[in-house]
Parts: structure tokens; C-alpha cells; sequence
């Protein structure tokens, strides 16, 4: 398996040029089989583990989501990088603290949201969330290792889809030192265009969580490098169990297997999965 550093060392190629896929796994099984299916780089989907662990999305404890990343960076071949969320603090200290711990499990980048969280004022205010990229930069630099840093903004996902404070505050992350560039909740061909031509030549990733009509291709036509599609994979789980779960207490039928995976086909990828790996 490559080292971290030199995980990282890949994941920074990967957004030197071209656009790449980086879906989301919530579990060790998930990325095993994700990365079998020839991804180059993975990424946490906070929601995803949020939901596996029993929580709702953004609840998750610190020092849980930590023990979490650190498996998947561990048992990964492909670079990491973590859903950090807001960083697990307001003021910059707080999340240049949390950052050091991220780096130290090993991951290949991580991104910090200028999300809130209070419906009220679901934005950090514009020199408080630039302060706190500034920290996460700093603890990065701090650490020796060369981890990718994306910095999201959120306000087309939290009820603020205002594209020149977002171009404004991309691009300020960008001067703060932010590698790429991010904001969720963008879909139309001139906001994604808006967003790449605004930050160029700085990377952007593009969140594709929902049934869309744009392609791979399209979306690396309009000049993004990297498209993630956050808790969907995990969503979509979700919706073949609960509507299984449905019929099964509702009706009392059992319908809703005809689409399970085999399991001897699960067998087989696990049993030799770990023995590439040489596991036990």
C-alpha cells in the first residue's frame, strides 16, 4: 500500500489537469469496493457515516468522525479525503486544532464549510469564515504534509444561493490559500461555469447528488476537475433497504429482495479482496 505522503503526492496530480470522479463511501466495505471498481481517489461522506453510526447528518462527535476517517485512509490504496464539515469549532483556533488531528490520520485533503448550521444564519459572516481557512491553511503548513485543503461555501444548500457572495468568498479562499474550490448545491451549466472561470486556475470540485442530465464529460467540458457525489451512494442504500423494510412490516411480502446483491458475489470480492491485500 502507498505511504500517506505518497497518497497525497497522487491526489494533488489528480488536480493538475483532466476531471475526475471521487465518489463516497461510508464504511470499509464501501471504499474496498469502490476503489475495486478503479477509482482514483475516494472521499467521507459525513451524512453517510452520520446515518451508519445512528446519528443525524452534522451530529456525529469529533472524535467519532476522526476514528472513522482514520479507518478508511488506513485501509484505502487510493488518496482520502475527508468531509471535515465546519472543522468541529467557530473561531479559527478551534479549527486549525481539529485540522492537525485530520492530517494525523493519514488522509490525502480535506475540506472546512463556512456552514453554521443555525437555519437563522446558516453562514459563518464573511471575515470569520475567511479567518477560519486561514487557520485550516496554517495548521496544514503546520504539519509538514502536504494535504490537499478545499474550502466550501455553502449557501446554494442553505437557503442563501447568492452567486456573487459565493464567487466572492470562493475566491477569497482561494488568495487564503485553499487548493480547490467548492460549492454544493450548484447544477445548472452557467453556475458551474460561473463558478470554474471565477477561481480559474484554482481546481473546483462540482457535487452531483442527484438524478441529472449532465455527464462526466459535460461537467469536465465546463473546466471542473473534480465531481464528488456526497451522501447519495449511501442515500441510495438507504432507499433499497427502507423500501424492503416497508414492504416486509407493511405487507408483510418480501419484494423487495429482488434487487439485493448476491451474496455469493459479495463473498467472493471480500475473500479476495483481502487477500490482495494479504489480510486475515
Amino acid at each position: 500500500m502507498p505511504t500517506p505522503d505518497e497518497k497525497r503526492r497522487t491526489f494533488r496530480k489528480l488536480h493538475e489537469s483532466g476531471c475526475f470522479v471521487i465518489p463516497n463511501p461510508w464504511d470499509v466495505g464501501s471504499a474496498r469496493y469502490l476503489q475495486h471498481l478503479g477509482f482514483k481517489a475516494l472521499a467521507t461522506t459525513s451524512l453517510g457515516y452520520a446515518y451508519a453510526a445512528g446519528y443525524a447528518d452534522g451530529a456525529v462527535p469529533r472524535d467519532a468522525m476522526l476514528s472513522h476517517i482514520a479507518e478508511l485512509a488506513s485501509t484505502c490504496d487510493v488518496p482520502l479525503n475527508a468531509d471535515f464539515e465546519g472543522g468541529y469549532a467557530h473561531e479559527p483556533q478551534g479549527v486549525a486544532d481539529s485540522v492537525s488531528l485530520c492530517v494525523a490520520t493519514g488522509v490525502a485533503g480535506l475540506s472546512i464549510e463556512d456552514s453554521t448550521s443555525d437555519k437563522e444564519n446558516p453562514l459563518y459572516p464573511f471575515d470569520l469564515a475567511l479567518s477560519r481557512i486561514k487557520a485550516a491553511r496554517a495548521a496544514i503548513d503546520r504539519s509538514g504534509h502536504d494535504v490537499l485543503l478545499t474550502a466550501r461555501t455553502e449557501g446554494f444548500i442553505r437557503g442563501r444561493p447568492d452567486m456573487d457572495e459565493t464567487v466572492r468568498r470562493l475566491r477569497a479562499f482561494a488568495d487564503a490559500g485553499a487548493d480547490c474550490l467548492y460549492a454544493p448545491g450548484i447544477r445548472t451549466r452557467e453556475e458551474i461555469a460561473t463558478v470554474v472561470t471565477a477561481v480559474a486556475p484554482k481546481p473546483v470540485n462540482i457535487l452531483i447528488g442527484w438524478p441529472s442530465d449532465l455527464t462526466v464529460q459535460e461537467i469536465a467540458g465546463l473546466g471542473a476537475r473534480r465531481i464528488s457525489v456526497g451522501g447519495s451512494l449511501a442515500r441510495a442504500a438507504w432507499g433499497g433497504f427502507i423500501r424492503a423494510a416497508r414492504q416486509l412490516s407493511d405487507g408483510g411480502c418480501f419484494g423487495g429482495f429482488a434487487d439485493a446483491a448476491p451474496a455469493a458475489d459479495l463473498n467472493a470480492f471480500f475473500r479476495e479482496d483481502r487477500a490482495r491485500r494479504g489480510a486475515t
